[in-house]
């Protein structure tokens, strides 16, 4: 754990970051109400939402638990010390110098709002004054967001995973790199206070594959206007395939690790590629469903229309097809169905996890 400095500088660590998931909002309060309302710094969060959520209920919430003053998110508008700014719902939220922007633009990780597209711009945009924070939640969102805040010179710091509610996030970020600190919640508060008041590093530049990328996807989000020679810039294209838009994909490298991106902006860590190509397969696979049924239902009405013709012998061909298909239908139909269900019964955890929240 690297030490705390002991002086103070107006170049600070003014800028904090925060990525969560899973359990997040509960975590969010603990975090929020250690904080004073005079500290000199701006704190920015995404927690991954979904689509129908209401962000200014949860901002409602945290002003309810904190000294601090929490909004939503707001496209250009400009950011104050002791303001917590919180991202909306299907948009996500990038920093310039002095303003946010929250744009419409394509998914990172299989997410919109996403933890990497904040923290990669706050990192180009204010390179050591920043100070990333990943909180609990499940998959890798956030991991090479961070890894952007590390080589730029901020300072990164994440939920013990032991006591995270869902360890997944954090416990990547450490898989992947090291970090300065990996605190309990209770213990963050004090140490933002500290760490907001002393002085930024200043002998780091932003490496300029994060000032790069952080303005190729900028422009990606803000007019959509992706061109394919400005991703080979930044990788090599690989034989695989989006899974949102089925473009083709270049590899990213940011230090030690790598994600994957296509010219329309969708972004995956290997871990969310793999996630999103089975939810691209598993989508082929209810068309390949119902176009067996209906293929099969031709089949029987054709057998139908053979046997009231007196033509036996087509009637009997048609009907072995059709309960050829039959076989496939319902091997397919009862993989499908499993995974729903799997899926149903995650959900109703996620969805029991939110009611203990909201408590």
């Amino acid at each position: 754990m690297r030490p705390l400095p002991t002086t103070t500088s107006p170049n600070h660590h003014d800028v904090i970051v925060i990525g969560t998931s899973a359990g997040g909002m509960t975590v969010l309060l603990k975090l929020l109400e250690q904080l004073p309302a005079s500290l000199p710094a701006s704190i920015f969060i995404v927690q991954h939402l979904a689509r129908n959520s209401n962000a200014e209920i949860l901002v409602d919430r945290l002003n309810r638990s904190t000294e601090l003053v929490c909004e939503v998110a707001q496209h250009e508008k400009a950011f104050a010390p002791g303001h917590v700014y919180f991202c909306p719902e299907d948009h996500h939220l990038l920093l310039q110098r002095g303003r946010m922007l929250v744009t419409k633009g394509p998914r990172e990780n299989l997410f919109r709002p996403a933890i990497d597209p904040l923290f990669r711009s706050a990192a180009a945009a204010y390179d050591s004054r920043v100070i990333g924070i990943i909180l609990t939640g499940m998959l890798q969102d956030g991991t090479v967001g961070m890894q952007a805040v590390k080589r730029s010179g901020g300072l990164t710091m994440v939920q013990l995973p032991a006591e995270a509610e869902y360890p997944d996030m954090p416990q990547s970020v450490l898989n992947e790199m090291e970090v300065d600190y990996s605190v309990p919640v209770g213990e963050m508060g004090l140490l933002l206070q500290e760490l907001a008041s002393v002085p930024a590093s200043l002998d780091h530049l932003v490496p300029d594959d994060i000032k790069y990328e952080a303005t190729i996807a900028e422009r990606l989000m803000t007019q959509g206007n992706g061109h394919t020679h400005e991703m080979g810039v930044m990788g090599p294209q690989v034989p695989l395939t989006c899974p949102d838009c089925g473009g083709a994909l270049w590899e990213v490298k940011n230090g030690q690790l790598s994600h994957l991106r296509c010219h329309a902006g969708h972004t995956f860590t290997p871990e969310s590629y793999l996630a999103g190509n089975l939810e691209a397969l598993e989508e082929t696979m209810w068309v390949a469903l119902r176009m067996l049924e209906e293929r099969r239902t031709m089949l029987n009405s054709m057998a139908d229309q053979d046997r009231k013709r007196g033509s036996n012998y087509w009637a009997s061909t048609q009907e072995e097809r059709a309960e050829e298909l039959k076989v496939h239908i319902e091997r397919i139909r009862n993989l499908l169905l499993a995974n729903a269900n799997a899926k149903s019964d995650n959900q109703l955890r996620l969805e029991g996890d939110s009611e203990a929240e909201r408590a």
